[in-house]
């Protein structure tokens, strides 16, 4: 049989997928296989797609009569009201959002003491300042109400080292407990400690060198 007698060769090579299907006519079929035993061409097509064939037959076996092969369409109605529900939803809590932030950066400002300075979380907690322009030390102490005292968190600036120093708290009775010590290696430290003696116990906070010299004296109550 010659080429031309069907199809030109490149028709037949587009055929291999219908004859992998089984979706050729019977003379179409057996004129294939005529050509399928002289071609490598086709026998590498269906031996390819053999492979797929066999799986489209499992799943065809497989798959209930009643399954529906294509999606009914969805109204368009109810998506369309929970999409703009769901947009004004986001727009409401960016505008919440914008809120807190404009009234965050505006105590900022302001220099407002906020409860819970610490970052702790706890709304008890209060946030004292202070700075002694003759030693140009500078603090932040942060002092949180616990069942035994008082736990106290310091941010300390001091230029002055290398030294030794100490945070004290000062009871309005003139008692005294050294709350942390730290040496000075650098002008920013941050150390933490506690105290036996509860705020309201407690008048002032000293930040001490080794040699007893009162660097910064940070009252308590003060913002």
């Amino acid at each position: 049989m010659e080429e031309n007698d069907w199809t030109g060769p490149r028709e037949r090579h587009r055929d291999a997928g219908a004859y992998a299907l089984g979706v050729l006519g019977a003379a179409d079929r057996f004129r294939y296989e005529d050509h399928l035993g002289r071609c490598a061409v086709c026998a590498a097509y269906v031996a390819e797609l053999g492979s797929m064939a066999r799986l489209l037959e499992l799943y065809a076996r497989a798959t209930p009569p009643c399954v529906e092969l294509f999606p009914r369409p969805v109204p368009l109605g109810g998506v369309m009201e929970r999409l703009a529900a769901a947009r004004a939803g986001a727009r409401r809590r960016v505008r919440w959002a914008g809120a807190v932030a404009g009234l965050v950066l505006l105590a900022g400002g302001l220099g407002v003491v906020l409860p819970g300075g610490s970052g702790t979380g706890d709304p008890g907690a209060v946030t004292l300042r202070g700075r002694d322009a003759r030693t140009g030390v500078a603090a932040t102490v942060t002092a949180d109400a616990r069942a035994w005292g008082t736990a106290v968190d310091l941010d300390v600036r001091d230029g002055g080292g290398p030294r030794v120093c100490a945070l004290v708290a000062v009871g309005r009775d003139g008692s005294e407990e050294t709350v942390a010590s730290w040496a000075v290696r650098r002008e920013r430290t941050r150390v933490s400690g506690g105290a036996a003696l509860s705020p309201g116990r407690i008048a002032r906070f000293e930040v001490r060198a080794a040699d007893g010299a009162r660097l910064l004296t940070v009252p308590a109550g003060s913002g």
